[in-house]
């Protein structure tokens, strides 16, 4: 049996964070949610999560600068911007995402990109270990 895969969900709207996490679980995800930048920072070192959906728009730090903290040291983690504005959509600071997703009250399109984020960097991960396994001539 393979372990669940953990999600973090970064946003500062109580009742969101909420439904993310219900909707998320029943998906078959671990799920924990996080209120701002910094706690996410937090949350990512005590949780581990293997993607991070992050808010751009919060109170503090915002979602750009904690993704940017989080690549700095974990550059494999995969994180998916998830705005209501799609004008931070071609900004390069967001650049760095693993996709971005306009929030929505349909939640198929954050569920289809957190699948497909999660299939990729495990593939990646698999690839990375298959490499390490070739011998050098």
């Amino acid at each position: 049996m393979t372990e669940a895969r953990k999600i973090l969900v970064v946003d500062d709207e109580p009742l969101l964070c909420r439904l993310y996490e219900i909707s998320l679980h029943d998906d078959g995800y671990v799920v924990r949610t996080a209120m701002s930048g910094i706690q996410a920072l937090e949350e990512v070192e005590a949780f581990k999560p293997d993607v991070v959906v992050m808010d751009i728009r919060m109170p503090g730090m915002d979602g750009i600068e904690a993704m940017g903290r989080i690549l700095n040291t974990k550059r494999d983690m995969p994180v998916i911007l998830n705005s209501a504005y799609g004008s931070y959509q071609d900004n390069f600071c967001s650049w760095p995402a693993s996709a971005y997703v306009l929030k929505s009250s349909d939640m198929s399109e954050l569920r289809e990109t957190i699948r497909k984020v999660l299939d990729r960097a495990e593939e990646s991960r698999r690839s990375s270990f298959q490499e390490s396994l070739t011998p050098v001539a």
